[in-house]
């Protein structure tokens, strides 16, 4: 007697569990990535936050000036009471400073808001519909939520293309940016250069993550997809990383690739169609009617 082969039905069962173990899988990696990252993104809002809060201290103390003077308007003897008043708060210096002022409060505040409009637009862990998509967008979205990773380590040069939309989960390839450019960082030892590079070819979009970083030993190019394998100290990697981007990339139709040298630096080239095949597109419209958000 053989065991009965699984049914239609168990085997889809089994499939399901499978891709929620993928999808919980992915979303906890995205969190733990976060979460390493978090010091950094609290301290790039804490630099523009601290300097708002030291000019609106200014700022206080200058419309306490101001107010002595246009008080003085009413109890003023003279009118050369009111100069000698305007000459002890140095009214002219005031007012040339109180434009800088507002325009580096100003500017601060939109840095905050770029960075917390990019933490929103990469924490879209919930996503799972193929949309068209500016990956450009995505890479500038993911280089802000990194840039206390990247500032320190490597001048990032963007070397674009011009690119149609493609048709992805955006959120997923934002977090295989994020990925790629975290692992450039660590790679590289003093200060180096990190280079995003797209290009349109035909039906295919490529975009690359090039570092001048240590490079990867030989021995470990074949294994670097691999769950849970990383050449990283405790603590500064998880090794899910490099293989939940295979998958990623994968689902998506695509490919990635690595060139490496020790010594001379890494580079990953990911290949992306722009339009995914129309049996995906259905199959994932069946899941999303199958299991509403």
């Amino acid at each position: 007697m053989t065991d009965k082969e699984p049914t239609d039905t168990g085997q889809d069962a089994l499939n399901a569990r499978l891709e929620q173990a993928n999808k919980q899988l992915l979303q906890s990696e995205k969190l733990a990535a976060i979460g390493q990252l978090a010091a950094g993104v609290a301290h790039e809002i804490n630099n523009p936050v601290g300097y708002v809060y030291s000019n609106l201290q200014t700022l206080e103390n200058y419309l306490n000036d101001l107010f002595r003077l246009t008080d003085a308007i009413d109890t003023a003897a003279s009118l050369e009471d009111l100069r000698q008043i305007r000459h002890n708060i140095d009214y002219n210096y005031l007012r040339e400073d109180l434009k800088d002022l507002l325009s580096e409060s100003r500017e601060g505040i939109e840095r905050v808001k770029t960075i917390i409009s990019a933490m929103k637009d990469f924490s879209h862990i919930e996503e799972e519909e193929f949309k068209q998509a500016d990956l450009h967008r995505g890479i500038e979205t993911t280089l802000n939520v990194v840039n206390n990773e990247l500032k320190y380590k490597a001048e990032v040069v963007r070397d674009f293309g011009e690119l149609p939309h493609v048709e992805c989960i955006a959120s997923q390839i934002n977090q295989v940016i994020m990925n790629l450019l975290v692992n450039a960082a660590h790679a590289i030892e003093d200060f180096g250069k990190i280079t995003i590079c797209t290009r349109h070819q035909g039906d295919s979009v490529t975009l690359e993550v090039e570092d001048t970083g240590k490079g990867i030993a030989s021995e470990h190019l074949n294994r670097i997809f691999e769950p849970f394998f990383t050449t990283k100290g405790i603590g500064k990697g998880t090794g899910l990383g490099l293989s939940l981007s295979f998958n990623i990339i994968k689902k998506h139709n695509g490919e990635i690739e690595v060139h490496s040298e020790p010594g001379q630096g890494t580079r990953f080239r990911i290949t992306l169609p722009v339009t995914q095949p129309e049996p995906l597109r259905h199959t994932q419209q069946n899941q999303d009617t199958e299991n509403p958000a």
